[in-house]
């Protein structure tokens, strides 16, 4: 159920740590929620602005869904308001749940999370310890006070350590938190220690985290790891764009999409609405499938590689016209 939009109720509000609020919602009839998994995320209609979260609650409780929110420096209004205003007993919007940042099929697994992107990771790694699995988690932040449910992943490396799980390190310490203000600056190399290419990786975090894990894999000659990005690509304030064409599969109209407008605006203009939250490449509701044709992705979900796949909402072609499966 990718693509539900619910009124959903404030139930609860708790701080986490510095600047970090968990939001639990539930419906107010008590109905049950769509059904999730480890690295899904919902939009949130705040503040006049849409904004997307990853679930951080229990995938099994699907009567109630859970968020943290990082107060932004610089917030546009969505964490802002969810900090000064939202109140339990406040309806909100929510769409989704999506997930395009799933559990990879791996024996092994080593996360990383750096401040809010601890949000999915935690998730992930709560699932992999009732597996029995075998995983390693890295929580990078600026300071210990910054970092949110350092009490949950203590309970969870505790637990782990007790349950005996038949992982080779099953009695070694499966967490590692590092806080700058503690350990200083955080050694990669050391961290990361003993990944294999058969060692499942994922990073969730900002950009620079992101940046270093992707180039210690590189230098290391490791598969990239998997990532979730809660901020837009990087783009060229100077890149070129040219125009296009799409052509609607189904019925073979062609449409132009100019190079000062979005295919996702020259679909909309053309009477194809698709699902759309943040118009910024971001949360993935307008992604569309690509029958033939190159797609230019700008956006941050999908590999560059990919070519049966395009956010509309930022992504242009190389080719001169591109199919899409609508």
């Amino acid at each position: 159920m990718d693509d539900a939009v619910m009124d959903l109720e404030v139930v609860g509000l708790r701080r986490e740590a510095d600047g970090v609020l968990a939001v639990e919602l539930r419906d107010h009839r008590d109905r049950l929620l769509p059904a999730w998994a480890p690295g899904a995320h919902v939009d949130l209609a705040v503040g006049g602005h849409v904004r997307q979260y990853s679930l951080c609650g229990d995938p099994a409780d699907r009567r109630r869904y859970r968020v943290a929110v990082l107060r932004e420096r610089d917030s546009r209004g969505g964490s802002a308001h969810v900090h000064e205003r939202l109140r339990p007993g406040d309806e909100v919007e929510v769409g989704g749940p999506r997930n395009h940042f799933p559990l990879a099929d791996a024996e092994r697994h080593v996360l990383v999370a750096g401040g809010i992107g601890i949000t999915p990771v935690l998730t992930m790694a709560t699932e992999l310890a009732a597996r029995g699995a075998d995983w390693r988690l890295v929580y990078l932040g600026r300071s210990r006070r910054s970092m949110a449910f350092l009490e949950d992943l203590g309970r969870l490396d505790r637990g782990t350590k007790r349950s005996g799980a038949a992982a080779p390190e099953a009695h070694a310490d499966r967490v590692t938190v590092h806080a700058d203000d503690v350990d200083g600056v955080p050694d990669l190399g050391r961290l990361l220690k003993g990944l294999d290419a058969d060692t499942a990786l994922a990073v969730c975090g900002p950009p620079g985290l992101i940046a270093a894990v992707e180039a210690h894999c590189a230098e290391q000659e490791l598969p990239a790891p998997r990532v979730e990005r809660f901020a837009a690509a990087a783009r060229d304030e100077h890149e070129e764009l040219t125009p296009f064409d799409v052509v609607v599969a189904s019925t073979g109209r062609r449409i132009t999409v100019p190079a000062g407008r979005s295919a996702l605006e020259a679909l909309d203009e053309a009477g194809y609405a698709l699902p759309n939250a943040c118009r910024d490449g971001v949360c993935g509701s307008c992604l569309v499938g690509v029958v033939a044709g190159e797609p230019r992705h700008r956006d941050a979900l999908t590999e560059p590689d990919r070519t049966d796949v395009m956010a509309p909402c930022v992504s242009r072609a190389r080719s001169a016209e591109l199919v899409l499966d609508l």
